[in-house]
């Protein structure tokens, strides 16, 4: 009874002990150099940045495993584990300093890129600088260029008119060298010249030689000055009929007349008026003085053809 009792028992123990004999062996640094592997291999970036050491770990993690599998002693698992654990530390530690030699590098790449972004903003803020100074040189040029034009051009415009100046001034001084021969006289009315009774015959329209002469002296003013035109008035005493007088002025004053057209006066410079006896210059009581009322007095426009009427 108490041997079959026995034969189970001594059974079940050779099973047990069989069966931890088969169990792999491990030890805490075993275990803990398993939590590091595992920690790496789940860590892309030392896979990515370490897989040389990472496959160097592997080979030492495996070994040390096959030592705990094969029930070898704990001091060569341990010292499987321990170079597994090393190289595992190895790769982790190069995948850090892959990892922060990296950052440093994008670092250094984001700087140098925001050193080119200032040097790029720098140097196209200085050419719209240059530019600017630029448009400003040329505006300022072209504001010269125009000051200059119209400067030269002010100073054309003056140059014509001193030349006009000194021409009128040169005209008026021939005019009056001419016109002082004529004996002639400025009134309120303009330049009068008065051909006297003495140039016609007597109580007749036409010129004498004297009064030829005279006129022909009035012609060559008139043809130095193209501008100017002349009003002929003739005038009479107020001896005679009125009818004879009125007729006699208008006789004279067209005699003059016709000798400056004969002379070449254009026909359309002279008008031609007769008054009578309407305007005497002195009184009519003696002889002298109805000499100097029987007159023709011509009167010069000025430079604009004007003439003052009576």
């Amino acid at each position: 009874m108490n041997k079959k009792i026995f034969a189970p028992v001594v059974l079940m123990t050779a099973m047990l002990l069989s069966a931890c004999s088969t169990a792999p062996k491990t030890t805490s640094l075993l275990d803990q150099t398993r939590m590091d592997y595992q920690a790496a291999q789940n860590n892309p970036n030392v896979q990515t940045l370490a897989p040389l050491e990472m496959r160097q770990a592997d080979v030492a993690m495996n070994d040390a495993n096959k030592a705990a599998k094969d029930n070898e002693s704990s001091e060569k698992i341990d010292r499987l584990a321990y170079i597994a654990k090393q190289k595992i530390g190895v790769a982790q530690e190069l995948a850090k300093q892959k990892q922060a030699e990296a950052a440093i590098a994008d670092a250094a790449k984001a700087r140098d890129q925001i050193r080119l972004e200032q040097r790029t903003n720098e140097a196209d803020k200085a050419k719209m600088q240059a530019d600017q100074a630029k448009a400003q040189a040329d505006q300022a040029r072209l504001a010269a260029q125009i000051a200059q034009g119209e400067a030269s051009e002010a100073q054309r415009k003056a140059q014509e008119e001193q030349a006009k100046a000194l021409e009128m001034q040169n005209r008026n001084a021939a005019l009056e060298a001419q016109l002082a021969d004529l004996q002639a006289k400025t009134t309120v009315r303009g330049i009068v010249i008065t051909l006297g009774d003495v140039l016609f015959g007597v109580d007749q329209a036409k010129l004498n030689p004297d009064g030829m002469r005279t006129v022909q002296k009035l012609a060559t003013v008139l043809q130095s000055n193209m501008q100017r035109t002349v009003l002929i008035e003739g005038h009479t005493d107020n001896t005679g009929s009125q009818a004879h007088n009125q007729d006699l002025s208008e006789r004279r004053a067209a005699a003059v007349r016709s000798a400056l057209v004969l002379m070449g006066v254009s026909r359309d410079r002279v008008e031609i008026k007769g008054y009578g006896e309407a305007f005497p210059v002195a009184e009519n009581n003696n002889a002298q003085n109805r000499q100097l009322n029987r007159r023709v007095e011509i009167i010069l426009s000025d430079v604009n053809g004007k003439i003052t009427p009576r």
